[in-house]
């Protein structure tokens, strides 16, 4: 069991939970994941750790109320528990196995969106910690849906701020900022950008043709996290890959946005998982290591 030291709403439908998980925290770097069950009979539901303590042992999550799971957790309380909060899992932020030397000289902007700005604030404030500015772009569809903007400002470089209908910050789509900030000068040496599948399209669109290597992490499309149910199945460049257990973060000029997409929506039903099933043979999963789906 997992207790819950800290349970806040940042907005309608986002919420904060700080919980005690002293393994977890002890091994966990940016980048990673947990699956997170709040009672027995619950689903599985893989969340991305928005930020972890060693010392105080804890490990914060962000969730988005979405299915019946979320739905759950949304009326959880500090001092209630999680019965399941296991990881961490995934691979971890290539930043962090880079040369902090290295990462010195390297112009790193980060762009995120919406509920992405949970996972990109472990990663800056990271870089931070070790002497690294990087520069943040923050996209929302409206100011009320911004989350952890005090957070970011702490611990970036430059902080940009933009929502869809101008009620807060710069008005346009993230995309927008980035030509403004190429515009006025500004080049970058790397990119990560996490958030909604089509805004991480038009990201790498874009930062392709600036030639500006671009990291993207497909959380978004994950479901159990071990790969086994093949929700998160895409093709990178010419492999299948899949996103709990080869990322979840990806070379983002590589990824093909469009037939993941696609896919997601054919995996919302019974038929069309069963359909995905049939046509896609041994590699519909990956991960158990017995029928072939791993490789």
């Amino acid at each position: 069991m997992y207790e819950i030291l800290e349970a806040k709403e940042l907005t309608s439908a986002i919420y904060l939970f700080v919980v005690k998980a002293k393994n977890v925290s002890a091994n966990c770097e940016p980048g990673q994941f947990v699956i997170v069950r709040s009672h027995e009979d619950s689903e599985r539901i893989p969340l991305t750790i928005c930020d972890y303590d060693r010392e105080k042992e804890t490990v914060t999550i962000v969730a988005q109320v979405i299915g019946a799971g979320t739905h759950f957790m949304k009326n959880m309380k500090k001092g209630d528990y999680f019965v399941d909060f296991v990881g961490p899992l995934g691979k971890a932020s290539e930043l962090i196995e880079t040369p902090i030397e290295e990462l010195k000289k390297t112009k790193i902007l980060f762009v995120a969106g919406g509920l992405g700005t949970a996972p990109v604030y472990p990663q800056v404030k990271w870089l931070h910690e070790h002497g690294v500015d990087a520069d943040v772009i923050i996209g929302a569809k409206n100011k009320e849906l911004l989350i952890m903007e005090d957070e970011m400002k702490a611990v970036a470089g430059n902080l940009y701020v933009t929502t869809d209908d101008g009620s807060y910050g710069r008005q346009g789509m993230v995309t927008k900022v980035i030509e403004d900030l190429y515009a006025e000068g500004k080049t970058y040496d790397l990119c990560v950008t996490i958030g909604p599948m089509i805004m991480m399209k038009f990201v790498c669109l874009l930062t392709k043709k600036l030639n500006l290597k671009t990291i993207v992490s497909m959380n978004p499309i994950m479901v159990d996290g071990t790969g086994m149910c093949g929700a998160c199945r895409l093709t990178v460049g010419d492999e299948i890959k899949f996103a709990c257990v080869d990322g979840p973060e990806f070379d983002g000029h590589l990824v093909n946005f469009d037939e993941a997409m696609k896919r997601q929506q054919i995996y919302k039903t019974v038929e069309g998982r069963k359909y995905l099933e049939a046509i896609e043979g041994d590699t519909h999963h990956g991960g158990c290591g017995h029928c072939g789906g791993d490789k």
